[in-house]
C-alpha cells in the first residue's frame, strides 16, 4: 500500500513540475508549428501583394483562402487584418483575454501582443 501511495505521490509531483516546466518555456518553442503554419500564410500574402500591388481584401474570402487562410475550420482560429497604410497582422485569436501570438507586418515578428489593427 505505501509503495502505491509513494508512486501515486511521485507521480502526481511530477505532472505539475512538467506543467509548471512547460508555461515557462518560450512561445517560440510551444507555438512552433502555429508560427511556421503563419510564416507560410505570410509567405502568401506577401506574393499576393507583389503580385497585385496591394493587400488582399479582408472580406475576400476566396482569395484568403487560396492564400492559405481557411474559415471553415473551427480549429484554425487565425485572424487577418489590414489598415490603410499596407500592413497587416495575422493574430492567432484563443479565448477573449490577450496576449495572442501575433505577427505585425511593421516589426517582421512573431511575439505575444495585443492586436493594433481593428476591424
Amino acid at each position: 500500500m505505501m509503495k502505491k501511495a509513494a508512486l501515486f505521490i511521485t507521480s502526481f509531483f511530477g505532472i505539475i513540475i512538467s506543467i509548471i516546466i512547460y508555461w515557462k518555456l518560450p512561445f517560440e518553442i510551444t507555438r512552433k508549428s502555429d508560427i511556421e503554419f503563419g510564416n507560410k500564410i505570410i509567405q502568401n500574402i506577401e506574393g499576393y501583394q507583389k503580385k497585385y500591388g496591394r493587400l488582399p481584401e479582408r472580406s475576400d474570402y476566396k482569395t484568403l483562402e487560396k492564400l492559405g487562410l481557411s474559415f471553415k475550420d473551427p480549429r484554425i482560429y487565425l485572424d487577418y487584418a489590414t489598415d490603410h497604410k499596407g500592413n497587416f497582422e495575422l493574430t492567432y485569436l484563443e479565448g477573449f483575454d490577450g496576449p495572442y501570438l501575433l505577427w505585425k507586418s511593421t516589426n517582421r515578428q512573431w511575439k505575444m501582443d495585443f492586436p493594433e489593427i481593428y476591424k
